[in-house]
């Protein structure tokens, strides 16, 4: 039986991230797989059972040997011959052993996949739930890939690395154990030696990580600062062609190129040094066991077959010393992966349901704002003292240059933030009496970035009420103009967009969402204009699409060109994060103020 390669850190010894608390998150992640503690216990019990019986083998075997070398000795002397019948039952009990201790391999391996893939399962599951339950602002605070990496990166990380490392652990700590045992039980002098010689290989294992740790963590930073550099200039390839950058990029990325090339072949050098080490100090150990092995044996202390059964030990021996070190690298990317899950998970929540909650079935769509004063920082107030009344099926316009905050009253309607004091009541209730669900559930939202996922139209303008039959789906379509565009499609309502619903123009997306947003049928809408991207053809079809929208439901209009609000019923200018202006078009422009001067810039561009 030979051992079988091993491998240098460029695989399983490349330093990982660690952990900061790498106890405690072990400790949170073991209380996790609570629920799976009899499968582990078997894990266990099926690990150590696969190793024991592996263990024993080369002991076994070596009786064979030593059967046979008797037998040949006698036949020689002529006392005697082979019994062929003991070597073979030798031989079948061996067999019977390594049968068994695949067995159990099999199934240890089995059971450990399955905890994994449910741990997994688990985790997916309650960050899909937390995500539901977070509040905007943190959301607004991270990037999308760094929620993502949650669910993707970490969790595959966590799963591959608890799959490897807990039978790898319990196979390597049962070996080393079960081989010092079996090696004891032959020869002691012979144990004595070849434990010797283990801090030397440690020594020498640790030198060459030590040395090449440096490398590989040069080559992960470089690597990923490449992909970013190609990823980048690919994705902006032609602004990198308009502006003649194109030698400046080669440049840079040779630069950078050089620098991931002298890293990686320092790290892989020093990887490969590895496995003739490790094979330099396994063949001391055998000539050290072979030497003083013939000098026992010569001396009658121990059988020819124990010193082949003691050389098969001492290849096992080297072998886990080497997934240790591999094992303790994995762990730590384990323990870091599940810590920034675990940060994930336990990160603060939002209050889904009301103490007394008001019923939201009935909303008639009539708001109030009274003495609203929010801030996104305690330290920095927005919105000072602002305070209107809607009455249900009026529209309110909410204008503003660039960045004076308009989407910010969206977000307190819908609660995706709570007011610092004052109150916004709907149908006389404070929207904080409603359970958040049903309180969004009276919101309908057709929004300047268009939201569609791959499936048919059909499916995309259901989405607004599930249960809505084919009849009704199509009498939504008509009444947001977008029809006749359908039908012109191969496959009309079943025509199958694609992820981003490019195979259609960002127009037709837009009335798409109206449709949608018509056939939910919601009590008040808050719309944000986007027709800036369309044709003149299609801005009038979105425009009577949302006129349509409109019509009998409480409505905040997001507006960007002013002259699609002057039939708004009350209009709210917004600068610097505050509302400074606020009445109907006629109105404000008798004012002369702020929004006069808005309304008639737009006008004067126009007319140019």
């Amino acid at each position: 039986m030979s051992a079988r390669p091993m491998h240098g850190p460029g695989r399983g010894m490349v330093p990982g991230e660690k952990a900061k608390d790498f106890k405690g998150t072990i400790g949170r992640l073991l209380a996790y797989m609570g629920k799976f503690k009899f499968a582990l216990i078997g894990v266990l019990l099926f690990a150590v059972g696969s190793t024991v019986f592996n263990v024993v083998g080369p002991k076994i075997l070596g009786q064979a040997t030593t059967e046979l070398f008797h037998g040949l000795m006698a036949k020689v002397h002529g006392t005697g011959g082979i019994d062929f019948g003991k070597i073979g039952m030798i031989l079948l009990l061996l067999l019977g052993l390594y049968v068994l201790s695949a067995l159990f391999a099999f199934v240890q391996g089995w059971i450990m996949t399955g905890v994994t893939q449910k741990l997994c399962y688990r985790l997916r599951r309650d960050i899909s739930e937390k995500i539901h339950r977070m509040p905007m602002k943190y959301f607004e605070s991270k990037t999308v890939g760094e929620v993502l990496s949650r669910i993707t990166n970490d969790i595959d990380t966590l799963g591959q690395s608890l799959n490897q490392s807990v039978t790898q652990l319990i196979t390597s700590v049962t070996t080393i154990l079960g081989v010092i045992v079996m090696m004891l039980s032959i020869n002691t002098i012979l144990t004595g030696v070849t434990i010797i010689i283990l801090p030397v290989s440690m020594l020498l294992v640790m030198l060459v990580v030590k040395r090449s740790q440096k490398y590989f963590r040069a080559q992960q930073a470089y690597l990923g600062k490449i992909n970013g550099q190609v990823e980048e200039t690919y994705s902006g390839h032609n602004v990198v062609r308009a502006f003649n950058r194109e030698q400046a990029v080669l440049d840079e990325f040779r630069e950078t190129n050089q620098i991931l090339y002298q890293s990686a072949w320092k790290s892989q050098f020093f990887s490969g040094l590895m496995q003739p080490i490790m094979q330099f100090i396994g063949n001391l150990g055998y000539v050290a066991v072979t030497v003083l092995g013939a000098i026992l044996a010569a001396a009658g202390t121990i059988q020819v077959g124990d010193i082949q059964s003691f050389i098969q030990y001492v290849r096992n021996f080297t072998q886990p010393i080497t997934q240790m070190a591999q094992v303790s690298n994995m762990l730590q990317s384990m323990a870091a992966a599940a810590e920034r899950v675990f940060e994930f998970l336990a990160e603060q929540e939002e209050q889904q349901l009301a103490t007394s909650p008001v019923p939201g079935s009935s909303i008639a769509g009539q708001v109030t704002f009274d003495h609203v004063r929010f801030g996104y920082d305690p330290e920095k107030t927005i919105i000072h003292d602002f305070s209107a009344d809607v009455q249900p099926g009026q529209t309110v316009a909410i204008v503003g240059p660039t960045g004076a905050g308009k989407t910010t009253m969206v977000k307190l309607l819908m609660r995706f933030y709570d007011v610092d004091s004052g109150a916004i009541r709907i149908d006389g209730h404070d929207v904080r009496d409603f359970n958040r669900s049903e309180l969004r559930e009276a919101f309908g939202m057709v929004l300047q970035d268009t939201w569609l996922f791959k499936g048919t139209i059909m499916e995309n303008i259901r989405y607004g009420r599930l249960d809505a039959t084919d009849e009704e789906v199509i009498a939504a379509a008509k009444a947001a103009h977008v029809h006749h565009f359908i039908q012109t499609l191969p496959g009309g309502y079943q025509m199958e967009l694609n992820e981003d619903a490019s195979n259609i123009s960002q127009g037709q997306r837009q009335l798409l969402t109206i449709a949608r947003a018509i056939l939910a049928d919601n009590k008040i809408m808050i719309l944000d204009e986007a027709t800036s991207s369309v044709d003149t053809r299609t801005e009038q079809l979105i425009q009577k699409a949302m006129h349509t929208l409109m019509q009998g439901r409480t409505s905040f209009v997001i507006a960007h060109r002013l002259s699609t609000i002057k039939d708004a019923d009350l209009i709210l200018v917004m600068k610097d994060g505050d509302i400074i202006e606020q009445g109907d078009h006629q109105t404000l422009l008798a004012k002369d103020g702020f929004y006069a001067a808005l309304y008639n810039s737009q006008f004067e561009d126009v007319s140019a």
